[in-house]
């Protein structure tokens, strides 16, 4: 996958960098593998918003996607690749043998002809699928389970790549290494795809302009600094002002680390640190 550029005609597309689909299927896949979404615009069951900067955007339906990839032994064939207005990876339109059809997260490289399949312990080539505990250390691998029988949790975006370093003593946890710098513990029989997330180049596009991000479904974000001194701690005084420690629209401190989940804390052997606080306690 690759960026288009544009001549410089406007002052908006001089920096525009827009993303290049012509690998992709023209035609809208099956219609029973997706279903319709309805838009809540950041808002709860009052009705009340409770995600700021949500709403508007063209119409989505939701793609039904193999997560799981428990059709064990079955070969299936690459049909091609489709577009996912609601994740930056794009799909893949797979026929197995039997005639079913299902997505998947496209593999960087893989194209309309190409045969996969998912089993205890398969060929390593990307797209195919096995229990990562059959997977060879140092492999580049994507959509790992958590939980067995769950489906895909780390590794689903665009460009994703995450590293098996190998098996724990007790034989029950994998060791790998996310793209975050983060090393943790996965269960050992939990299902992972060979290969990097496709469309890899995502982080290069620019929008360009307002109109697009609004047609994304975001709508506008004011400056803190720009509000009166009610409205935000950034706020008021003359001039452009000084606000101190950044901190949000309620008054907390912005980059306090907010995880709390004990139930994990043994499964993480080191935490990412993030390039702008490389000392930050954990």
């Amino acid at each position: 996958m690759a960026v288009r550029s544009f001549k410089a005609t406007t002052s908006t597309l001089r920096g525009t960098k827009l993303e290049d689909r012509s690998m992709l299927e023209k035609k809208s896949g099956p219609r029973k593998l997706s279903k319709s979404k309805k838009q809540k615009s950041g808002r709860n069951n009052q009705g009340k918003i409770t995600i700021r900067h949500r709403g508007g955007g063209f119409k989505r339906r939701i793609r039904i996607i193999d997560f799981q990839r428990e059709k064990f032994d079955i070969e299936a064939k690459v049909l091609g690749l489709y577009f996912d207005p609601n994740r930056s990876a794009h799909l893949a339109l797979l026929q197995y043998t039997d005639g079913e059809k299902r997505y998947i997260i496209a593999p960087r490289g893989i194209k309309a002809g190409d045969k996969i399949i998912s089993g205890e312990k398969v060929d390593v080539l990307p797209g195919n699928a096995m229990r990562i505990k059959n997977i060879p250390s140092g492999t580049i691998v994507h959509c790992i389970e958590n939980r067995i029988g769950k489906g895909a949790t780390f590794g689903r975006s665009a460009g994703q790549e995450i590293v098996v370093q190998g098996i724990d003593p007790t034989g029950k946890y994998v060791q790998i290494k996310l793209s975050s710098g983060e090393i943790r513990l996965v269960p050992a029989d939990g299902m992972a795809t060979v290969g990097q997330v496709g469309n890899e180049e995502k982080l290069n596009v620019k929008l360009g302009k307002a109109g697009r991000r609004r047609n994304l479904g975001w709508r506008p974000v004011v400056r803190g600094m720009a509000m009166h001194a009610v409205e935000h701690p950034h706020g008021g005084g003359e001039g452009k002002g000084v606000m101190g420690t950044a901190k949000d629209i309620w008054g907390n401190r912005i980059g306090t680390r907010t995880r709390k989940n004990k139930r994990t804390e043994k499964l993480i052997i080191k935490r990412r640190r993030s390039p702008q606080r490389p000392f930050a306690k954990k």
